[in-house]
């Protein structure tokens, strides 16, 4: 048998995702493939389920991963919670914002927008105020966002919704598994993610979970979803009552299942310390070099960074220089940030101090290049 002619080249993804892969993954996506309807497959399927709810941090029946990347999820969540002529609230400050406005609006929903630039924050008034002046059916907003590595706090904006007798749809695409999410504790309704990120797997399922108040929601829909794909009570069918909807990869689900069990082995709670220690020891040998970050120190996503690119310094040539000599990926800022910030996931296996200064001593060598 001939040997494979796929030979990537070796790479260290300190990118804002793709993460590295946990080495134990690896080796559940190489097990036999079995059919998407045979009974091993749906009890690794109910194995993800229930470790999914752990990480984060819900008891909501309605908790699966959909085929497909993070924007698969959240075009799940715009899709089944937004309906023709319906008010959708978003607090815009980064490009994942925007794109939950593109989806809603092609939903045919009038979108209104709490507007701040690129790695500022919402504050409990200003979330309250906006939301009570507008009163929307569905509010949404990005709790890690990945453009800006700003962090937003969920509760104060899920509070303010619920009093509006809205529903709230939370992008935890970033934020999984290296950050608390807390669904059920912050109030959030419907929170969607991916699976190259803080879960150390590789990219194609995009977890998602529904509340019991917003399952009601969609019961009480006036019409069918448009997107028969990603219609969850068609995907509920098929998780629940094992009735064939669509081949999903028994693949991803063997590589989910292995990465939420490496994170359920090390504990949410070690792992999530992990992050910020990692964190701190970055930002503090990046201020060695005289770098400053974006964002506030107290509304940083701990395991991606955005340290500003110093005056003087083209970032594409530093990125470049990395990739070419080092194999190390970063990405640099686009939108408002292009050629601003650089982009730097500290996540998953390279959260550690050996893996931290190995990045920073590749990195002042690029910046001197």
């Amino acid at each position: 048998m001939p040997a494979s002619s796929i030979k990537p080249p070796k790479r260290m993804l300190f990118g804002p995702g793709p993460g590295m892969v946990e080495p134990r993954v690896y080796e559940a996506l190489s097990q036999p493939v079995v059919g998407h309807l045979d009974p091993y497959f749906f009890e690794i399927v109910d194995e993800v389920r229930d470790l999914l709810r752990r990480a984060l941090g819900t008891q909501n029946e309605l908790t699966i991963a959909v085929s497909g990347t993070g924007s698969s999820g959240m075009e799940t969540a715009v899709s089944n919670f937004v309906e023709p002529g319906s008010k959708v609230a978003v607090f815009a400050n980064g490009f994942f914002c925007d794109r939950i406005n593109e989806m809603a609006c092609r939903e045919g929903a009038s979108v209104a927008r709490l507007e701040k630039p690129w790695g500022e924050v919402f504050e409990a008034g200003e979330a309250a105020e906006f939301i009570h002046r507008e009163k929307p059916q569905v509010v949404a907003f990005v709790h890690a966002e990945t453009s800006s590595g700003a962090l937003q706090s969920p509760k104060p904006i899920c509070d303010a919704a619920h009093d509006a007798g809205a529903i709230v749809i939370a992008d935890t695409v970033t934020s999984l598994g290296a950050v608390p999410v807390n669904v059920d504790a912050n109030g959030i309704d419907i929170a969607y993610s991916c699976t190259q990120k803080g879960l150390s797997c590789t990219p194609g399922l995009s977890p998602i979970t529904v509340s019991p108040r917003a399952e009601e929601r969609l019961r009480s829909r006036r019409t069918k979803p448009r997107d028969w794909y990603l219609d969850l009570n068609l995907l509920r069918d098929y998780y629940d009552g094992h009735k064939y909807h669509h081949t999903a990869s028994a693949s991803l689900f063997y590589g989910l299942c292995e990465s939420l069990r490496a994170i359920a082995d090390e504990g949410l709670e070690n792992r999530f310390e992990r992050h910020v220690r990692a964190h701190h020891l970055f930002v503090g040998k990046l201020a060695e070099l005289g770098i400053e970050m974006h964002v506030p120190e107290r509304h940083r996503i701990p395991h991606l960074n955005t340290p500003r690119v110093p005056e003087g310094v083209d970032d594409a040539k530093v990125r470049k220089h990395l990739l070419e000599k080092h194999g190390i990926e970063i990405a640099g800022g686009f939108g408002q940030l292009a050629g601003k910030v650089f982009r730097i996931g500290v996540m998953g296996p390279m959260a550690t101090p050996e893996n931290v200064d190995m990045f920073v001593s590749a990195f002042r060598e690029a910046l001197a290049a």
